[in-house]
């Protein structure tokens, strides 16, 4: 859902999203007027997130969406938005970080959320291969 990181901050990380013309998604989500489910929105805050712990671990960790709390939608997002998605650091430690995300459209803040995100080691060399080439994809450094 990340198509490019602007900002990387130690306890912060803004990113750019576009949501797709057309996606299968929008099929069901509504005929005739078709918007981002909020599944998806919050799945967007929560990979804005993840990229924040994985890059503040210097790339030797990877995060996994445990918790959502305090999950709103503000506003309905249409096919080809360009969302502004923002990841704070609230706390680290345990091996869970817990974070706060934010959606934006231009001004418009349409959705936020408090995720709680566990951190691991990568189960495997494969799984950290592609999150490193994903990485420099979106132009977040490994």
């Amino acid at each position: 859902m990340i198509d490019r990181v602007r900002a990387f901050e130690p306890e912060r990380l803004v990113a750019e999203a576009r949501v797709p013309e057309k996606s299968p998604v929008f099929e069901g989500h509504f005929p005739g007027f078709p918007i981002m489910p909020g599944v998806l929105m919050v799945e967007t805050m929560a990979q804005a997130c993840g990229w924040l712990v994985i890059a503040r671990s210097n790339f030797s960790r990877i995060a996994l969406l445990a918790k959502v709390e305090q999950a709103k939608m503000r506003g309905m997002v249409k096919p080809g938005a360009s969302l502004v998605v923002t990841a704070e650091l609230v706390h680290d430690g345990s091996g869970y970080a817990v974070m706060r995300g934010q959606l934006a459209e231009g001004e418009a803040r349409v959705a936020e959320a408090e995720l709680t995100l566990r951190v691991v080691p990568y189960p495997s060399p494969d799984l950290e291969a592609a999150v490193r080439s994903r990485a420099a994809q979106i132009g977040l450094a490994a």
